[in-house]
């Protein structure tokens, strides 16, 4: 665990993940009602040691958490957030509110609530995508593993509306939805400040995961480069994401990710020569062999993310058969 002050008030909180990420950036703002968190982490042991730690460094009793608020409901940011609120209970304080977009909070149940990965429309999900069954399989029961490490879940959740300012600390701050690393998506943006917490919108070191999945919203891709045209209208001196480096030239950095899906669209193109399925284009995009099985559930739905968008913007077709087949559009 690293705890960093950021500023004066606002503590990044480092929690371990067992993912090739290693870590997610969470945080603590002060405020004179207590303490707000911003996303949880994974329950694993390392990461509530993590969480305890510290609050021992800071001299945080659990009591004193006043909120927990989450950017959106991937488990490395969901997955304690459960066990912060038990937590703060047994130490004797009231249950505090755990707080995310209404599309966030459908996904937390949709998702996390029961076992999804083995319904049938994820399985043909696979088959249309043209996923070997054993991977196909294999995706399943990690994902059922990861799920495993979301619970206890919130007893309930509280739903923050974008653009109506809430308080987190003693912050003034406006939750933007920003869409396309997941549906319902919140950043929090303190204009007096010039500060904003991403999420994973904006991350420095990697470019943010952008996947199709079922029962997604459609075009997640389009809709995040929308998002990124609106966030680059904000005056931003310092964004704290959920992942790597704190940010001081946002600005640049959403130039960079925007031409980066740019390219890859360009590359996506280029590997449809020949009709071709998801799979067989995401292994012309990605080494697979380099790829753990959760990665590779990732380098399929970002592949069909930029496959769709390719679709609806009439440089590629599909064809809707048993499995998906992909062509350029280009003679």
């Amino acid at each position: 665990m690293l705890l960093t002050a950021v500023t004066p008030d606002i503590f990044q909180v480092q929690i371990p993940l067992p993912f090739a990420l290693r870590i997610v950036n969470c945080y603590l703002l002060r405020g004179e009602a207590g303490w707000t968190v911003v996303d949880s982490g994974l329950n694993t042991s390392k990461a509530r040691a993590a969480w305890q730690e510290a609050f021992a460094e800071l001299g945080i009793r659990p009591r004193q958490i006043e909120q927990i608020v989450l950017t959106h409901i991937h488990p490395d940011h969901y997955g304690l957030a459960g066990w912060l609120a038990e937590w703060c209970v047994a130490d004797g304080g009231a249950l505090p509110p755990v707080r995310l977009s209404a599309r966030e909070a459908w996904l937390a149940v949709h998702f996390w609530g029961r076992t999804v990965w083995q319904q049938p429309n994820y399985i043909s999900f696979w088959q249309q995508c043209a996923v070997p069954d054993d991977l196909a399989q294999a995706i399943a029961e990690t994902t059922e593993q990861t799920r495993q490490r979301t619970y206890p879940h919130p007893a309930a959740h509280d739903i923050i509306e974008p653009d109506i300012p809430i308080r987190l600390g003693n912050r003034e701050m406006r939750p933007l939805l920003m869409p396309g690393h997941s549906d319902g998506q919140l950043v929090f943006y303190d204009a007096a400040d010039r500060l904003l917490l991403c999420g994973d919108h904006v991350l420095q070191n990697i470019t943010p995961n952008i996947s199709l999945w079922p029962d997604g919203e459609a075009d997640p891709l389009g809709r995040y480069l929308a998002s990124l045209e609106e966030l680059a209208r904000l005056e931003v001196r310092l964004a704290l994401p959920g992942h790597g480096p704190v940010m001081v030239d946002l600005h640049g950095r959403i130039a960079q990710i925007t031409h980066h899906h740019h390219e890859r669209l360009a590359q996506t193109e280029a590997a449809l020569s020949q009709p071709s399925t998801v799979y067989e284009v995401s292994q012309r995009l990605f080494e697979h062999t380099n790829l753990s099985v959760h990665e590779m559930r990732f380098a399929a739905t970002e592949t069909l993310a930029h496959l769709d968008y390719l679709v609806r913007h009439g440089r590629a077709r599909r064809h809707e058969e048993a499995v998906w087949w992909f062509e350029g559009n280009r003679p």
